[in-house]
């Protein structure tokens, strides 16, 4: 008689592999992706909106969805190659619904005739986030992006980086939508020219 080989724990697997398991209803490896990225994504948030509250709801909401459609998923296991885009990797996968949720609350919120937060408000010391994507663009381009103006960088962190349009920058940043386009455009014309 062979012996079933048992299946990995939890906390030996990557993220996207917690998502194909959470796809087939485990909940020990729902907890663990949680264990693991809602510290991440907590403070990522945070950077994007000082309401705690609308924080705690957002997060309530993106982990909520991704029990219900972990099964959505693509990731790596299918061909597409992990990290390309936003959408490649199971935390980019993660951090696309916390972004849509946020800015469904700040819609929620504009309607209830009460304007959304500005953005949290921005430290004095470089963030993180700011650090790591200088870092992993080097050479002339992260010289580049660190030379942009802070709400020319801002803009195209939302737009590039975390994959939002227009209308859903605008509304993350609290900005009107020509705002944001404008200052695409300058950060686009700045970075070309310090690249020729």
């Amino acid at each position: 008689m062979r012996r079933v080989r048992a299946a990995a724990p939890p906390q030996e697997l990557d993220e996207e592999q917690l998502l194909r398991r959470v796809a087939r209803g485990d909940r020990a490896a729902f907890e663990e992706l949680y264990r693991r990225t809602s510290p991440w994504l907590a403070v990522r948030l945070r950077r994007r909106c000082a309401d705690e509250q609308m924080v705690a709801e957002v997060m309530q909401e993106t982990y909520l969805a991704v029990w219900r459609a972990a099964g959505s998923f693509a990731g790596s296991g299918s061909g597409s190659g992990a990290g390309a885009g936003t959408g490649g990797s199971a935390v980019g996968w993660l951090w696309t619904i916390a972004a849509r949720r946020l800015v469904d609350a700040f819609r929620r919120r504009a309607h209830h005739a009460e304007p959304p937060p500005a953005a949290a408000p921005h430290p004095v010391a470089p963030a993180a986030e700011e650090e790591a994507l200088l870092a992993t663009v080097g050479g002339d381009v992260g010289d580049a992006l660190g030379r942009l103006a802070p709400e020319l960088r801002d803009v195209l962190r939302a737009m590039v980086l975390d994959g939002l349009s227009v209308r859903e920058t605008a509304v993350v940043l609290g900005l009107p939508e020509g705002t944001v386009k404008t200052r695409a455009r300058r950060a686009r014309i700045a970075m070309r020219e310090a690249l020729a």
